[in-house]
């Protein structure tokens, strides 16, 4: 992107005016101002143009960070052109901030590095760059812009606060009877023919004698806890804000990390789910590193739109695990009937409800709710609840 500053378009008018007026009524000496006017400006357009070859590499350390915690951006600049970069100005985009790059006069060949912080005070994403060149001539009548390198995105994920307190499975036997258990059970579940490398402790003797081969017990692991997240980013459900900010909702924020990562930490199977869905579509999963909920949390904003109704008609339909933590704002509270007529599909529902006025009544909708203030409030409340 040019621009023509204050004194070009001056230059600009004169030359024009000098022309006209010197061819007009015949007089060389303005023709000539006029003239060199002209080629001033000329000149300035040339030289803004050349575009010096700049490359341009970037790391963010870390890329990824807790909402607080320290992030850092190093920037490099190469000249890798045969010419000196004189009279270049450069700034990086850090989200909203400018930070100055120096490339005054940078010999072919040379590099230099600027390193500085990335602002992580708020949860969300962070585009870094591109790197935005200016090139003025040295009149300083044009000056051209250009964009330098790609934008790389630093995650600032929600707080994540300790639970000690893990939710329990369902052991579901065939006679219908549903037990709790802390970690998950190897329970038989049918026999089949013996092949080479099945470890003989597995050979079901009585079998084999039996039907005259060799029957191996096929056990698998139907009680293991299964964790539902499922995070209120209605703006309904979160009402107050300030300076664009909805305290109730990174609370909730924070509220479900805490327990995808107490989940990732003790090995059990979760998932995350949003009220609203995603403006990118994004389906709704669990990652075995951790990072694909906690950069979806990061991204995550408020939404009009979403109905509660229908995100928990596909939980009934899908009865996608065991434990149910539905985290919400105090609009959220109006909805907690729904929330309750999950509890057929899900053993263990529990509620977590930020930013309330008041405490939410006593066995509202027959659910375990946690009215807490902030995240750590939560992780308190959580581990004091103790039944799940």
């Amino acid at each position: 992107m040019s621009a023509l500053t204050a004194r070009c378009v001056g230059l600009i008018v004169a030359a024009v005016v000098l022309l006209g007026v010197g061819f007009r009524f015949a007089y060389p000496e303005l023709t000539l101002l006029g003239a060199a006017a002209g080629i001033a400006v000329g000149y300035a357009v040339l030289t803004a143009a050349w575009r010096p070859r700049l490359e341009v590499t970037r790391s963010a350390d870390p890329d990824r960070v807790a909402r607080g915690e320290p992030a850092a951006m190093t920037l490099t600049v190469r000249n890798a052109g045969r010419l000196r970069a004189a009279s270049l100005v450069a700034e990086d985009r850090c989200g909203d901030r400018a930070v100055p790059v120096p490339l005054l006069r940078l010999r072919p060949g040379r590099d230099t590095t600027v390193r500085y912080d990335v602002p992580t005070s708020r949860r969300g994403v962070v585009p870094v760059g591109p790197l935005r060149v200016t090139r003025r001539d040295p009149l300083g009548l044009v000056a051209l812009a250009r964009p330098y390198g790609g934008t790389v995105p630093v995650w600032v994920h929600p707080r994540v606060h300790p639970l000690n307190a893990v939710p329990t499975g369902a052991g579901r036997s065939l006679d219908g009877r549903v037990d709790k258990v802390p970690h998950g059970s190897i329970t038989f579940d049918s026999l089949r023919e013996y092949v080479v490398g099945d470890e003989l402790r597995r050979v079901h003797w009585r079998t084999s004698a039996r039907v005259g081969e060799l029957m191996v017990r096929e056990n698998v692991d139907t009680s293991l806890p299964r964790i539902v997240v499922l995070l209120d980013n209605r703006a309904v459900a979160h009402p107050e804000c300030l300076d664009g900010v909805a305290e109730s909702f990174e609370s909730a924020c924070e509220a479900a990390a805490s327990v995808l990562v107490a989940a990732y930490r003790e090995g059990l199977p979760v998932v995350l789910l949003l009220v609203a869905p995603e403006p990118d579509g994004t389906a709704a999963g669990g990652d075995a590193a951790g990072h694909g909920p906690l950069d979806r949390l990061a991204a995550v904003g408020l939404a009009d739109e979403g109905d509660l109704q229908s995100a928990t008609t596909r939980l009934r339909r899908e009865r996608l695990g065991d434990t149910l933590v539905f985290v919400t704002g105090p609009g959220g509270r109006h909805d907690l009937g729904v929330v309750g007529a999950l509890r057929a599909a899900y053993p263990s529902v529990v509620v977590g409800v930020f930013g309330a006025a008041e405490p939410t009544p006593a066995g509202a909708a027959g659910l375990v709710v946690i009215d807490a203030v902030d995240g750590a409030a939560f992780a308190a409340e959580w581990d004091g609840v103790g039944r799940w």
